[in-house]
């Protein structure tokens, strides 16, 4: 029986936003996903009160390099540990400044709050992955799924029945069964997730772990509820393009039409704005406009 630590890094100080998950091997921790910069404290208590220390975790996987996923990847290098990723996105790893430069866009002053310090990654400490890629790490093996749709560097870790999916299969909090599916800028593609969604659910795992937030066990419920939300999204944004509504507008009118779907399934103001954390609407929409745009 495999072992699967959940920490929770308490993003922007809230609970159930974004997870690390940790396993334990023969050659040290392996880590899925370190979060940014800016949980970093968080995440270095939480492994105190497991039991571990920060040079016990010897591998970090990493479905993607968004920075709630991987901001914080180069201190953890520094600290001792290998980092495996996607070969699409090893070099904003390694220089991450047009990555950080992207984000200072879009985010401005509040980039240190919400993301904090990414540090490089020395390449002699990154390993690229492809699709097929077998990782044999201190008895552990996991397999490297390409699984775009999110992003073109996305993938999915598999480890016998059970999956680390990063983004591909959405967000969620705990406790309550409604389903979101980020779909930024710039590499939506709704065609190509779905297609990942496929994949997933031919697997038929007995349990998923999602970065936002934690173990799924209704794996074809999650699956299914994400490939059915993103068609709905982009028909919701491609009739509003046709009409002539502004991306603000429709960003705007997405974030009642998805909170009226959150209170009629039950999910409370609290764990709507965890959601909205994790997914901004603003960013939801965006990169939905985007790929109607190039189509």
């Amino acid at each position: 029986m495999i072992e699967v630590q959940t920490i929770d890094l308490h993003y922007l100080g809230r609970p159930l936003v974004i997870a690390s998950y940790v396993l334990e091997s023969n050659d040290g921790l392996v880590m899925i996903e370190t979060g940014p910069g800016s949980t970093l404290t968080a995440a270095q208590s939480a492994l105190q009160s497991l039991g571990y220390k920060v040079e016990d975790v010897r591998h970090v996987l990493l479905t993607h390099i968004h920075l709630d996923h991987a901001g914080a990847a180069g201190w953890w290098a520094r600290q001792g540990a290998h980092v495996y990723v996607h070969h699409f996105g090893a070099r904003h790893l390694i220089d991450p400044s047009k990555l950080m430069a992207s984000a200072t866009r879009i985010y401005g002053d509040q980039m240190e709050r919400m993301w904090g310090e990414m540090l490089p990654v020395p390449a002699g400490q990154l390993t690229e992955l492809h699709e097929g890629d077998v990782l044999k790490l201190g008895g552990l093996q996991f397999e490297v799924w390409e699984t775009a749709g999110h992003a073109l560097h996305h993938m999915a870790f598999v480890l016998g029945k059970i999956a680390f999916t990063g983004d591909v299969a959405g967000t969620r909090v705990p406790g309550f069964s409604l389903v979101d599916a980020p779909t930024p800028p710039p590499e939506f593609d709704l065609e190509v997730w779905r297609a990942s969604l496929d994949r997933l659910l031919a697997a038929d795992f007995i349990a998923i772990y999602p970065t936002h937030f934690g173990r799924v066990e209704n794996v074809a419920a999650q699956l299914q509820g994400v490939r059915v939300l993103i068609g709905e999204v982009a028909e919701f944004v491609r009739e509003r393009m046709v009409a002539g509504v502004t991306a603000e507008q429709t960003a705007v009118e997405y974030r009642e039409w998805y909170r009226a779907r959150a209170m009629a399934a039950g999910v409370s103001e609290e764990a709507f704005a965890t959601l909205a954390l994790s997914n901004a609407p603003e960013m939801t929409v965006n990169g939905v406009w985007r790929y109607w745009s190039k189509r």
